[in-house]
């Protein structure tokens, strides 16, 4: 009787502790398949078995999304001629982007956006980028950026489960130069070298003064973060220290670390971040996956909060998270960020248009297709080429939704208007890096607006873009 009774206790209190997660979306693995959750399941799987199984599954992983990639795009390394950026990389040129068999993009611009979506006719390489392994998400980094942190610290940001997607010759330079608003007269202060925790002092001091040395140092700092910490559901082998905020943002740049949008669920429908610059930070005033935030500090404060642990508060907390102090390390830390200046952009004048004695006709062309024709300058004027807005291009108008490799293809929404000075520097394109070249950002803007630009127009933006 009393072996009944217990039972029967034991069972009902399992229902009440069941419905009692679910209501606040600590769902089982199992549960999460039947039901959405806002929250990330429990894990039930012991450590060593997780790291089995998504060990095994990698290669599967990787070999679906590199065959979406090539499908989409010309991946090749095909650099253009004399152009390279500030520190001597070639810039990739070409259109990258693979069209529907038979279709040129002459006769895709004279289509309407409704016989493109009627005839399934939009570019694939147009259509939003997934995530390497886009159900899983989270933090993911070259394995250049993985192998000199490694080489410095002693910390390895490799997963377990997927790896960086992209090639190389096809990213921003590493490590790329810092250029600072207050000594432009010292040029490129990183001298080569990718800023670390083991050498930001020996670099900066002297050049910054204490709170923005302070600052930078809590930048190269490794904090706890979703799939890098010292918990059983890491995606790192070993428990690890975490990342720092420079690791995405190397040298102040980007090194085109990518990541999923905390701010979107269920996860399918989140959207895969190209890691931005944070050259001119001191210009721009909109901040954020969706570019909610309105401040560097806000920013700052909430990646550490919130974008470390896909927006999740109660994994943060059970992973570790860092409380920044607003009035002293948040301001410090945004003090820093807001000293990166763009690299020098030698033809330019002061009104940030080209200085007529040193452009070229195709140069000069382009700049006036830029604030004429191509209507660029409408989004992006000088002298930083941002008008620190947000537009919503309505993409989908182009395509039915469908699911791509766990991501669900639909509308992009308000996307930021980021400053295009120094951009030959910033490949990939658009939030999410699915434009691999400016030639092929170019095709998206003429399909997209509907601007009838000719091959020689579309050259001559280029080569404009190619001096800001």
């Amino acid at each position: 009787m009393g072996s009944g009774r217990s039972k029967l206790v034991k069972g009902l209190l399992s229902t009440i502790v069941a419905g009692l997660l679910a209501g606040i979306g600590m769902v089982s693995a199992q549960e999460e398949g039947k039901k959405s959750s806002s929250y990330a399941p429990v894990i039930e799987e012991e450590f060593p078995a997780v790291m089995a199984r998504m060990k095994g599954e990698k290669s599967k992983v990787m070999k679906r999304q590199m065959e979406l990639l090539n499908e989409r795009y010309d991946l090749g390394n095909h650099p253009a001629k004399g152009i390279t950026m500030s520190r001597g990389k070639p810039v990739q040129e070409g259109i990258r982007v693979k069209l529907p068999k038979g279709m040129t993009w002459e006769k895709l611009a004279q289509m309407t956006p409704a016989e493109i979506r009627q005839k399934d006719l939009f570019p694939a390489g147009f259509y939003p980028l997934p995530h390497p392994n886009h159900p899983q998400g989270g933090m993911t980094f070259p394995k250049f950026a993985i192998d000199e942190i490694k080489k410095q610290e002693a910390r390895d940001l490799t997963r377990f489960d997927l790896d960086f997607d992209l090639p190389d010759h096809l990213l921003p330079e590493f490590p790329a130069p810092i250029f600072l608003t207050t000594r432009p007269d010292l040029g490129d202060v990183s001298k080569g070298k990718l800023v670390t925790i083991n050498n930001f002092y020996e670099l900066f001091n002297g050049i910054l003064n204490p709170k923005q040395l302070e600052g930078l140092r809590l930048l190269v700092t490794p904090f706890p973060q979703q799939q890098f910490n010292q918990t059983a559901d890491r995606r790192s082998e070993q428990p690890s220290r975490g990342v720092a905020c420079l690791d995405c943002h190397a040298n102040g740049h980007t090194d085109s670390a990518t990541h999923l949008a905390g701010d979107v669920r269920p996860q399918e429908f989140r959207h895969r971040i190209d890691t931005p610059s944070l050259r001119g930070v001191n210009i721009q005033r909109l901040f954020g996956s969706q570019r909610v935030m309105k401040s560097v500090e806000d920013f700052t404060e909430f990646e550490q909060r919130a974008a470390y642990f896909d927006g999740d508060p109660v994994i943060a907390t059970k992973k570790g998270i860092n409380i920044l102090e607003r009035g002293s390390q948040v301001h410090f830390m945004a003090e820093f960020q807001e000293l990166l200046d763009f690299p020098p952009a030698p033809n330019l004048g002061i009104d940030g248009m080209l200085d007529p004695a040193k452009a070229t006709e195709s140069e000069t062309q382009g700049q006036k297709l830029f604030f004429g024709k191509a209507r660029c300058g409408t989004c992006h004027p000088a002298p930083y080429y941002t008008d620190n807005s947000m537009h919503n291009l309505r993409v989908e108008r182009f395509f039915e939704p469908r699911m791509v490799n766990g991501r669900m293809a639909s509308a992009d929404g308000p996307i930021k208007t980021f400053p295009l000075r120094g951009i030959k520097d910033s490949p990939t394109y658009l939030h999410d890096g699915r434009l691999l070249t400016l030639e092929d950002t170019v095709e998206f803007f003429n399909l997209v607006l509907g601007l009838g630009l000719t091959e020689l127009e579309k050259r001559d933006l280029v080569a404009f873009m190619r001096q800001l």
